[in-house]
């Protein structure tokens, strides 16, 4: 069993794809097809595009290309992902976990546009936080930390008293890098130094504390 681990915040700034919804099928169609038009592998394609903006994923997949191409493309891959929830699906411990935070300042602060988080949260039956952090809302995706600053600064949090919860290496790299523990959620998280990691959100425990500080409870 797991050791359990006892985190304090005072708000909650959570990423979408892996961390609460499931939705590595669309990715995979997507992404594998876009790698062969273009001649490159599809396991090296997918070791870079989890938890990034799609055009950045380009930029580092197709390098000598121009980014004005891959922002073109990137309009043709949202289309395509936003049509496609074949396979979209909670995380285990999702539905639970989002429930228990109603009325706790949390956000979710997701490499997707607005129209494909909404669209995969309600493919998935999870209910949108008041607050999101899209890639619209950013000038720079992840690994950059702009989106989770954002997300503390709209809940009105210090960063260094939000955690974060992520799956993938640049998602955990952002948090990180605007001074968030991070809870790393499933085995995609384990190899990128997250404050803690657990498999799932059925390992994480959240409540209030009479200073209206958040207790975490993870693992166990």
């Amino acid at each position: 069993m797991p050791a359990i681990t006892e985190l304090s915040a005072r708000a909650l700034l959570l990423d979408m794809d892996g961390t609460l919804v499931d939705s590595d099928a669309v990715v995979e169609r997507c992404w594998r097809r876009w790698a062969a038009e273009h001649g490159l592998d599809g396991d090296a394609a997918m070791r870079v595009v989890h938890g990034r903006q799609g055009h950045l994923s380009m930029a580092i997949l197709l390098p000598e290309r121009p980014m004005e191409r891959n922002i073109e493309e990137n309009r043709l891959m949202l289309a395509e992902e936003t049509a496609d929830t074949d396979g979209v699906v909670p995380v285990p411990g999702a539905p639970a976990f989002l429930a228990a935070l109603g009325g706790l300042p949390h956000a979710l602060v997701t490499s997707a546009s607005d129209a494909l988080a909404r669209v995969r949260m309600g493919a998935a039956g999870l209910p949108l936080p008041a607050v999101m952090i899209t890639a619209e809302s950013v000038g720079a995706g992840k690994p950059d930390p702009e989106g989770f600053l954002k997300g503390a600064a709209a809940l009105g949090f210090a960063p260094a008293d939000c955690l974060a919860f992520e799956d993938s290496e640049a998602g955990i790299a952002a948090a990180l890098a605007a001074g968030m523990q991070v809870v790393g959620i499933g085995p995609r998280a384990t190899e990128h130094n997250p404050t803690v990691q657990v498999n799932s959100l059925e390992e994480v425990r959240v409540t209030r504390n009479a200073d209206g500080t958040l207790a975490v409870r993870v693992g166990g």
